[in-house]
């Protein structure tokens, strides 16, 4: 996995962390559902470089 690939997921999980507590802060539930999709997406994108990395090898 390239180091780019790398940092764009870490920027999206945390991205979508942030969204989570301020979602939890302002009591809605939206925001706080929308920001734990954005970080399982960033975790199955991360998981996926993994996947073709180990192919590449």
């Amino acid at each position: 996995m390239s180091a780019t690939d790398k940092a764009r997921n870490k920027a999206d999980e945390m991205a979508g962390l942030a969204k989570e507590k301020f979602g939890e802060a302002t009591d809605n539930p939206d925001k706080k559902n929308e920001g734990k999709a954005e970080q399982v997406m960033a975790n199955l994108k991360d998981a996926a470089e993994k996947v073709k990395d180990a192919f590449r090898k």
